[in-house]
């Protein structure tokens, strides 16, 4: 009996409190809404706001900004970020945002863009910046190609006292290939220029016509291209690429006009056999070929005459056994 007494003071008494608590809870409401409208009439105010302005007129934004980097606060965050993986979330939905899209397109499209795109790519150091890449790639191909090809003079040379002065027939074989490629593409630019006229006053006939002044226009481009350079440079540009020059027997000087028209002779008559008229060059003390012989001139090393021949490691001696 008395435990359900018990009960019945324990309830009533709960009740109390509740109903006490209630004018406390409406009060601290009532409080903390007057609270929140004087706060939001203090900021509102106009010296509150005089108040701010001043203080960020102030060394105050630059001290919080120098305190942030002293302590590195950016540092942190995007550590952070980086860590909890938040940062690539951001980035990633920045840059896939039709905003970003409709930014990037709109940049690229501007005038502005374009012209700074124009300035770059024309600018003299984009100019020489590939001028150099292409020229030091092709010269590397170059050289590649002139060190083999003095390996395989020497190698292919069949006297027993072999020269490093003289050019052999590698070299002269890659130099005569490349101008040859020349002569070709310089005959193919004029038979157009000369095809163009022809048809324009209505063709060349007949056919038999045609071939004959083709084969002669070639044979004079060709004679015309081997005297001029010979007689001017000393070499070809098949020649300087293989860094090959042709001399006067005893003498750096370049050949006349009449020598290089001898020597073309000579070229003439050592390729009609099958060239044969080259394989003196494997036995003669100065690897002269029928054309040298005949023009009295010799073929070197070197595109000028102060610059030396390549080095080529010597072949071994041979045994006294």
């Amino acid at each position: 009996m008395a435990t359900r007494n018990d009960r019945r003071l324990g309830f009533v008494a709960g009740a109390a409190r509740g109903a006490a608590a209630i004018p406390a809870r409406a009060a601290a409401n009532v409080a903390r809404d007057r609270l929140e409208d004087v706060a939001d009439a203090m900021l509102a105010s106009p010296g509150t706001l005089r108040a701010v302005d001043r203080v960020l007129a102030g060394p105050l934004p630059e001290e919080v900004v120098r305190s942030a980097v002293r302590n590195r606060v950016l540092e942190r965050m995007l550590s952070e970020l980086a860590a909890s993986g938040a940062l690539d979330e951001l980035v990633s939905g920045a840059l896939e945002s039709r905003q970003s899209q409709a930014l990037v397109d709109r940049i690229v499209a501007s005038e502005e863009m374009q012209r700074v795109m124009r300035d770059v790519l024309t600018s003299p150091e984009v100019r020489h910046a590939l001028v150099d890449q292409t020229a030091g790639f092709s010269e590397e191909v170059v050289g590649g190609m002139r060190g083999r090809a003095a390996r395989m003079d020497e190698h292919t040379d069949r006297r027993a006292v072999r020269t490093g002065t003289y050019a052999g027939i590698a070299s002269r074989a890659l130099a005569f290939v490349a101008d040859a490629v020349l002569c070709a593409a310089l005959w193919v630019s004029v038979s157009g220029v000369v095809a163009l006229i022809g048809w324009i006053f209505g063709g060349l006939r007949p056919e038999w016509l045609v071939a004959t002044l083709a084969t002669v226009g070639l044979a004079l481009v060709s004679g015309c291209y081997f005297v001029f350079f010979w007689s001017t440079a000393g070499r070809t540009p098949g020649m300087h690429m293989l860094h090959v020059r042709v001399a006067v027997e005893d003498s750096p000087a370049p050949p006349s006009i009449r020598r290089s028209a001898v020597r073309l002779v000579g070229l003439v008559l050592a390729i009609i056999p099958v060239f044969a008229g080259f394989l003196p060059v494997l036995f003669d003390r100065r690897r002269r070929g029928i054309a040298d012989m005949m023009a009295g001139t010799v073929v070197v090393y070197g595109s000028t005459s102060a610059e030396p021949a390549p080095t080529v490691a010597a072949p071994p001696a041979p045994s006294s056994r």
